[in-house]
């Protein structure tokens, strides 16, 4: 969607179209804001200063659209307003400077979209990739001849922690986990690996398997290296604590420890993401019963898959 002066020259307007874009331009900002409202674009390059403030209202009326808050947003300017944009303003995602070549414009609407695509998978706590990247990543390493271990991590009595020292500490723990993780993936195995977070105290990350025993075991060392300083010393002393249930009876509770379960994509056995988080809640069932901080390797022999 092109709001203002924003004319794209031919070679332009080909190169997006066979790309699969479908170019609207609209010179009145509010049939431009009636079209967002109703039918919310893909994108949108708007130029700056367009109507005397009509850019404000397009940029507004797109930032309020539920449907579609995650609308990349280009702002075409001149050469000489770039040093003068109030940014927290102009709350846009790029900036096209005229004069624009053909390249540049197709290549800024898909670097903003895939920027886009990416800050919204993230975790807002952690900025680990979530979900979506999640599902991509194990898809793509089963499809690998390489094995690879895919590591589902739980952070064991997480909850009654958080009753007890309250959600901002529990975030802090939360992001303790995540650093841990990268940290030790990045150490034995950075170019070949992935860290992501599922959501709450669920996390993943995938490496080769011939690395999956030497990580899992730093990322519990470390973890009880620096748990301690999350909790209290009276609790420290004792080795756990007492809460009340929902039923307001009174509960023991272990301390924090972290569970690992590894699913091996070795042999081909899975076709869909689906069935290797099917089979990770299996081993994460069996993992979870055990005292302490553990991980459990899926070592199963399972039927192969056809062909």
């Amino acid at each position: 969607m092109l709001v203002g002066d924003v004319l794209p020259g031919e070679d332009v307007q080909l190169m997006l179209t066979a790309s699969g874009h479908q170019l609207l331009r609209f010179t009145d900002s509010h049939h431009a804001i009636g079209v967002v409202l109703e039918d919310p674009p893909d994108f949108l390059v708007l130029e700056k200063g367009f109507e005397d403030g009509g850019d404000l209202n397009v940029l507004a009326a797109v930032k309020g659209c539920l449907q579609k808050t995650n609308i990349p947003i280009l702002l075409v300017v001149d050469t000489t307003d770039v040093a003068d944009i109030d940014w927290s303003v102009y709350s846009v995602d790029d900036i096209l400077v005229r004069p624009i070549s053909a390249v540049l414009f197709v290549a800024r609407i898909g670097l903003a979209k895939a920027r886009m695509a990416r800050v919204f998978d993230n975790n807002p706590l952690s900025r680990l990739p979530g979900n979506t990247s999640i599902l991509r990543t194990i898809q793509d390493v089963i499809e690998r001849d390489k094995g690879y271990g895919v590591c589902y991590v739980d952070i064991d009595n997480f909850k009654p922690y958080n009753d007890r020292y309250g959600f901002a500490q529990g975030d802090d723990v939360i992001l303790m986990v995540a650093r841990i993780m990268v940290n030790v993936v990045e150490e034995f195995s950075r170019a070949d690996s992935f860290v992501g977070h599922v959501g709450g105290d669920d996390f993943l990350f995938i490496v080769p398997e011939d690395k999956v025993e030497v990580i899992c075991t730093k990322i519990l060392t470390n973890f009880e290296v620096v748990r301690n300083m999350f909790l209290s010393s009276e609790d420290l002393k004792v080795g756990c604590y007492i809460e009340k249930d929902r039923q307001g009876r009174e509960t023991r509770f272990e301390l924090l420890s972290l569970s690992i379960a590894v699913v091996l994509t070795t042999g081909h056995y899975f076709s869909h993401s689906a069935e290797v988080s099917n089979q990770a809640m299996q081993v994460k069932h069996y993992v979870k019963k055990l005292d302490g901080s553990n991980f459990m390797i899926d070592r199963r022999q399972k039927k192969q898959k056809s062909s």
